[in-house]
């Protein structure tokens, strides 16, 4: 909103050369603004911009930059600036933008680096890809548990301005060990004599530095947080990660779910911004296998071609049956995939789910029969329309959609567990996947059920 009413003027006052009027006017924003207002330019425009702004508030710029724009504008800056705004930048956000870059721009921004700044930035990209040891900040105040207040405050005076969090210190012994926190709140009102060991929260709730950032996402709405400490193997402290860390996590994750769910590979980009190519790419594979997968609804019907023959009517009611099935289908898994998301249910859940969406299936199968029934029976001239046998047909087809919806609840409902425990991801279970898989076997249960019914009537 603010970059596109400030556009048409910045850009006028670049070409005039007019510095002093543009840095006057971007001072004038806060850091996230002058970032929206960066993403509506070309990245010439941005570099220019970014040179005229103070040192410190252009790495915060370059923080609220998404990975995309922070990497087109590297290249339009020259080496020395880069290298300034990398060594401001929280090492957490400048870790998210050298995992993202090819090895070899990655390593030439290392080389910009100060070498404090790239021994941090060298340890954080050791950790796994999606770890919270690559989201976390080794900016944090750690303390002895024998220090007093005084002796706390003396050294947050020193070095506090240098860390990104004050709000929680962490207590480690002598070999840097976790061994519990204090809130800087109780410090600031404790006697300057007391004992730091007087002031503990005796709550350490931690995490590892190999856990995958979806734990992070549960342990802070599990222990209502806005920093957590991250430990490695033995117990040491080496980072901690914030709250808008992990919330940039949860958006990230969602929309990948949310991505794979409709049918496709997630995307690296945001849809605008990402290649024409690629997104065909990742929308073309599961595409094609849901077409192939459809085929065998072709096949089935093939099967059953003498009753379609003998008893047309069936077919009126055939896409009502499928989309039935599908529609089902599609609702339990988009419940289960959100579910296991939010750690609302788990792999030990699934009789559970499977006795709750037994009923459900039923229930809602006979809610959809019971429609069907009053349609049927109270439409004009059913005679001719539904043959003489009418009855039976509308038995046909109330029976058949109580089977379809409740093996469509069934497979959608199960099918994320069965892919959670083979090691996959549970948003692969898509919504049009299972809609397709309950099309073909609807088939076999409509015609199924068709025969043992119709079966010395109209077949």
């Amino acid at each position: 909103m603010i970059g596109s009413l400030l556009q048409p003027e910045l850009v006028e006052l670049i070409r005039q050369r007019n510095f002093n009027q543009l840095r006057e006017i971007l001072c004038g924003f806060p850091a996230p603004d002058i970032a929206e207002i960066f993403t509506d330019l070309s990245a010439d425009d941005e570099a220019v911009l970014m040179r005229i702004l103070p040192h410190d508030l252009a790495a915060d710029v370059f923080e609220y930059l998404s990975v995309e724009d922070q990497e087109k504008l590297v290249q339009a800056l020259g080496n020395e600036q880069v290298a300034q705004i990398l060594n401001d930048m929280p090492p957490d956000d400048r870790t998210a933008l050298l995992e993202e870059l090819p090895s070899a721009a990655t390593q030439k921004l290392l080389n910009l680096l100060s070498p404090a700044e790239r021994k941090i930035a060298a340890d954080l990209l050791g950790y796994p890809k999606d770890s919270i040891g690559r989201r976390m900040t080794p900016e944090y105040i750690a303390i002895q548990q024998n220090w007093t207040v005084a002796e706390v405050l003396a050294h947050l005076r020193k070095v506090g301005r240098e860390r990104e969090s004050l709000n929680q210190l962490y207590v480690v012994d002598e070999k840097g060990r976790l061994v519990d926190s204090v809130r800087l709140r109780n410090l600031v009102v404790a006697e300057l004599n007391a004992s730091v060991g007087e002031l503990l929260d005796h709550q350490v709730f931690a995490l590892r530095a190999t856990d995958d950032q979806e734990t992070a996402v549960a342990a802070f709405k599990k222990y209502d947080r806005t920093i957590l400490p991250v430990l490695d193997s033995k117990e040491v402290l080496v980072g901690v990660v914030t709250v808008d860390d992990v919330l940039d996590v949860a958006e990230q994750e969602a929309t990948e779910d949310i991505q794979k769910m409709g049918g496709m590979e997630a995307l690296d980009a945001p849809y605008l911004k990402i290649a024409m190519l690629s997104m065909i790419k990742k929308r073309g594979g599961w595409l094609s296998i849901l077409f192939i997968s459809e085929m065998f609804t072709t096949t089935a019907m093939g099967y059953f071609e003498a009753e379609m023959a003998k008893a047309a009517v069936l077919g009126v009611f055939l896409p009502l049956i499928l989309s039935s099935g599908g529609n089902s289908g599609s609702q339990a898994t988009s419940l289960i995939i959100r579910a296991m998301a939010v750690r609302d249910v788990t792999l030990r859940d699934w009789w559970k789910v499977l006795r709750r969406e037994l009923m459900a299936g039923v229930a809602l199968g006979a809610v959809l029969a019971t429609i069907v029934l009053i349609r049927i029976f109270i439409w004009p001239h059913k005679e001719t329309l539904y043959t003489s046998h009418y009855a039976l047909v509308a038995a046909t087809v109330a029976s058949s959609l109580v089977g379809v919806v409740l093996w469509g609840s069934v497979v959608g409902s199960m099918l994320p567990f069965l892919l959670r425990r083979l090691g996959f991801d549970p948003a692969a279970s898509s919504a049009p996947f299972v809609a397709t898989l309950v099309d073909v076997t609807g088939i076999v249960i409509y015609f199924t059920v068709a025969y043992h019914i119709l079966r010395g009537t109209l077949l």
